[in-house]
Order: structure tokens, then sequence, then C-alpha cells
């Protein structure tokens, strides 16, 4: 759990460290997949969010290996020192930690962000309970419960992003008997992410079907989470859906849907 700047019932952690941008990181800005110079600032330029709170697993906690040439922050903090960036005054709650299924961060992480009060909320989960063998007999349990946080966050004032993560070719990871299944679980997680963020009108990052998805070079080496490149594109990914919203015609709303696909 971590929190940017101060906020007196969690632990504290200074303000966001400031870090080096274009072209520290010339691999990165070369991606067409990344952000490019003065992007972010560009899009996120006037944003209203001054609490963001990230809920979920390993990938909202961030576990990944770093790329060289690209920046070292993973996805939930990267977006976050983009959003600090346009908003000094933004303060920041991730709660995500790896290994979660769907119940235990709605058990374990959602009274605490409500608490926090956020404006604007990550909800990245599900992926822990996809990929255990029978994810298909309890596929409506693990809606049901992220649909329990986010109509939560929503009522209580947040914009919510939701996340379909990338879905790989493989997970060399898994064991061997689990394999062949491992792919084909993770892409109905992602269609029935889709759905539920349509369904509750959420910022969807649609990344099962991102082009980076089908490259394992964009996989860290436990052959699950994404690496360094996968971190930058998924932030690049919610930046651009947040700058999108913004210069909507209709003024921002929690209840607003718009999704990032390719």
């Amino acid at each position: 759990m971590t929190e940017f700047p101060v906020f007196p019932v969690f632990p504290v952690f200074p303000v966001f460290p400031v870090f080096p941008v274009f072209p520290a990181f010339p691999v990165e800005a070369a991606d067409p997949y990344c952000l490019g110079v003065g992007e972010a600032e560009k899009l996120l330029n006037g944003h209203p969010w001054r609490r963001f709170a990230v809920l979920g697993d390993s990938i909202a906690e961030g576990v990944s290996e770093p790329v060289p040439g690209y920046c070292p922050l993973p996805f939930a903090d990267r977006a976050a020192a983009e959003l600090a960036r346009a908003a000094p005054e933004l303060v920041y709650l991730n709660l995500g930690q790896r290994g979660l299924r769907a119940h235990e961060v709605r058990a374990g992480q959602l009274d605490d962000a409500l608490t926090f009060g956020p404006d604007l909320a990550l909800v990245a989960c599900g992926a822990n309970d996809a990929l255990r063998p029978g994810y298909e007999t309890r596929a409506d349990q693990v809606d049901a419960e992220q649909r329990t946080v986010i109509r939560a966050l929503q009522e209580a004032g947040a914009l919510v992003v939701t996340v379909s993560i990338f879905v790989r070719p493989a997970y060399p990871s898994l064991p061997g008997w689990l394999r062949p299944t491992g792919t084909e679980r993770m892409a109905m997680l992602g269609e029935r992410t889709c759905a539920l963020a349509a369904e509750l009108d959420t910022v969807h990052l649609d990344l099962a079907r991102h082009p980076i998805a089908s490259s394992m070079d964009s996989t860290s080496s436990d052959g699950l989470h994404g690496n360094g490149r996968a971190q930058s594109v998924a932030a690049a990914e919610m930046v651009r859906a947040l700058g999108a919203l913004l210069r909507a015609p209709a003024l921002v709303q929690p209840d607003l849907h718009h999704t990032r696909e390719f």
C-alpha cells in the first residue's frame, strides 16, 4: 500500500519523486505505442482529478521487470506520476497486492479506498481467478465481486478505470497441464471485463487485444507479468483514454464510458 503525499490513515511516503522524461528513455520515445514527447502534458492539462486510488492484484501493485530505455515506473505509478505532473496537488493511494483474487480485493481494499475518498480509481483484478482451473464455472461470481467494487466507487463519486490485461499466446510459468487453457481463460476474462465495463460505464482499457499482447518480448521473465515496455504501454493507454474523455463534447461525468480499442 502506497500513498502520495499525506493521508493520515495510511502509511505516508514523500511526494512523487521527479523522474526524468524524454529523451532520458530513448527507446520508449521511439515506441509508437508509448507516450510521445509532451503527449501526456497536453492530454492531461487541466484535468480535474485530485485523489487517485488503485485497487487490485499484482497488476495494480506493479509487479514487473525493467527494460533498458523505458521508464522504470509500473503502470499505475506511471499514470499517477503523469496525473501529478499536470496537478501537483494530486494524492495517490495504491492498495494493490499480488496474488489476490477478486473477492479478496473487495473484502480487503474497498473500505480503505472509500475512506480515502477518490475522485479517480483504477480497478485491476480477476486474473488470479481466471488462471485457476474452473474459472468458467466461477466467472459470474468474479464479475459480481468486481461489480460490487466498481459500483461502490462510482456511488462515492469516483470515475472508475477498468482494464482487460494483456492476453499472452502462452503462459510458460503455469504448470504444464494448465498451459493449454491459460490463454483461453485469460481471453475469457478480458471479454467479460469489457462487457462489465460497458454495463457500468467505466473508462475501459482493452489491453487484451492490444498489438503487443501477442509478443512475448513484452513479458517479464516470470512468463506472466508485463515487463517495463508493457507497463509503459498500459500507462500510455490510460493517459490517452483520460485525455479523450477530457476532450469529449460533454463534461466529464463518472458514468461516461470510453473504451480504447485496437
